[in-house]
């Protein structure tokens, strides 16, 4: 009985021991920009509102995004979303707040079935067929960085950066946590 206690305390440190590794890992890797270009944006889809507003969440990713393309990190910007419970599609409604704050048209590309991150990264190799870009900057919350980089190199892009906002909310609390498991799921 004793051995089995102390297996099972054992098991214990070393789960909570991983995932504050793995933890203290996305949020270092989430928060660091190491000021490279790319090709291309990808900017994943958030929350839009039910009135067609766009989530606080959401319009820093895509402000994030704009300060790449005017500080010529990037040429073209992809943002990708689905069609949220809300009935907008997200690629739209981000595209529209690209355009309304001086992006061109002409340099951004719309997802409207990104309904998750590997969705996202299976339009995202679609779109490189046609397109030819070879490097990303992924800009998405600092948490969701990491499992998005590594989905990428996962399906054949080896130049994946990114950049997150600077903008935290007391759900990213929760976000964290769903992240461990996400990341080793899928």
């Amino acid at each position: 009985m004793k051995n089995l206690i102390k297996t099972l305390k054992f098991a214990i440190i070393l789960i909570i021991s991983w995932f504050v590794i793995h933890t203290t890992y996305i949020v270092v890797d989430g928060l660091s920009d190491e000021g490279k270009k790319a090709d291309i944006a990808i900017i994943l889809g958030s929350k839009v509102n039910e009135d067609g507003t766009l989530s606080t969440r959401l319009e820093k990713r895509l402000e994030t995004g704009i300060e790449l393309y005017k500080n010529h990190r990037i040429n073209k910007i992809m943002v990708s979303g689905g069609l949220g419970k809300e009935g907008f599609y997200e690629g739209d409604k981000m595209k529209e707040f690209l355009v309304n704050n001086s992006i061109p048209d002409s340099v951004i590309l719309v997802d409207n079935y990104g309904n998750n991150t590997r969705l996202t990264v299976e339009n995202t190799l679609k779109f490189q067929q046609k397109h030819k870009f070879k490097s990303i900057i992924v800009v998405s919350q600092y948490f969701h960085v990491t499992r998005t980089k590594k989905i990428l190199k996962e399906k054949g892009f080896t130049q994946v950066e990114s950049v997150s906002p600077r903008y935290f909310e007391w759900r990213d609390l929760y976000s964290i946590l769903r992240e461990f498991p996400a990341y080793y799921t899928q």
